[in-house]
């Protein structure tokens, strides 16, 4: 129970890096989001947890392919938002991104990728 308590304080440390920095600096702190810090904190979880080899790989190659559908949210958002206000853009940028995600999803198919 007690390493579970630890790992949850570690990783919610990670997102309160970011916030925090981006508190400071728009741009450290877009740097900061911009690293995979949550993926590499998993993949430390994973071995860590032993385990296997093989689903560690799969986790850092799924999150590559997922990672691609989800870049147009930013640009998206820092548009919407002046305009729209903050939760109309997050909820649009939300629906957005499912949406490219499905068909991205669809796409990958051809090439024998299965993200669904």
């Amino acid at each position: 129970m007690i390493y579970l308590i630890i790992k949850y304080l570690l990783t919610a440390l990670a997102i309160v890096v970011i916030s925090e920095t981006a508190k400071a600096s728009d741009k450290l702190g877009g740097l900061v989001a911009a690293l995979p810090l949550i993926t590499i904190i998993s993949l430390i979880w994973l071995y860590i947890e032993q385990q296997p080899t093989a689903k560690i790989a799969n986790h850092a190659y799924y999150t590559f392919w997922y990672v691609i559908p989800t870049l147009p949210m930013f640009p998206l958002f820092a548009w919407m938002l002046p305009r729209f206000g903050f939760w109309p853009t997050l909820l649009t940028c939300i629906f957005v991104t499912a949406l490219l995600f499905y068909g991205y999803a669809q796409l990958l198919k051809i090439f024998n990728i299965h993200l669904l």
